[in-house]
């Protein structure tokens, strides 16, 4: 226990639990928008795979739990790393960022609140039902047509969907260097890697919002 706390509090145990976190987000998003896409064709699809999940009974909580832990170390150690960096930069230091780095490395922090605040909302809004204007217990292919019918709401989705590709793409890019995979020869790969996640992952989740506010998506099915 204490070797693990020792790693922790190392800048390399942070960035290798940021890491590895982020990838097991990555991996469980693309699995959640895989199945949240099939809404887009028919509504029962997501009851039935729902109803798959809750034959799990408790472990489907542990489940859960295990990502909101996941989600937990990941923001703990990107806030630490932030406050690390900037106990350690120079004003040399600050001026050449400014230079080198990308749009989306700029936003990842202020993106990692947005992200935090709507994984909060959209538990209250998805799983308990509590901010879901008419929230039926085991209509999910309904509940999230008909949680997306308010403007307001759909347009939220669609900013964090953009947002979380962002954070993505330069995540992605960056994973590599944390765990030492770093070479000249493997840019375009990881940079080619990086935005097809992105575009996978956040442009799939982008449908159903998007197909909601143009009157694509609605409830009941057309």
């Amino acid at each position: 226990m204490n070797r693990l706390v020792a790693i922790w509090r190392s800048t390399i145990g942070k960035k290798i639990a940021m890491a590895g976190s982020g990838i097991l987000l990555v991996l469980f998003l693309l699995s959640h928008m895989i199945s949240n896409a099939t809404v887009l064709s028919d509504p029962k699809h997501l009851d039935d795979y729902a109803a798959f999940l809750r034959s799990f009974g408790p472990l489907l909580w542990v489940a859960r739990l295990g990502l909101l832990a996941l989600v937990g170390i990941h923001v703990a150690a990107a806030w630490q790393l932030t406050q690390m960096a900037r106990g350690a930069r120079t004003a040399d230091y600050d001026r050449r960022e400014a230079q080198v780095a990308t749009y989306a490395a700029r936003t990842m922090r202020w993106g990692g609140v947005l992200v935090v605040v709507f994984i909060v909302y959209h538990i209250l809004h998805y799983t308990t039902g509590t901010l879901h204007p008419d929230f039926r217990e085991g209509e999910v292919g309904r509940n999230l047509i008909v949680g997306m019918q308010s403007v307001p709401v759909a347009l939220f989705y669609a900013v964090t969907m953009l947002t979380i590709g962002m954070h993505l793409w330069h995540g992605v890019w960056s994973v590599f260097q944390t765990l030492g995979v770093s070479h000249p020869a493997w840019d375009r790969t990881r940079r080619g890697l990086a935005v097809v996640l992105a575009v996978v992952i956040a442009g799939g989740f982008l449908l159903i919002p998007l197909s909601a506010l143009l009157g694509v998506l609605q409830w009941p099915p057309r």
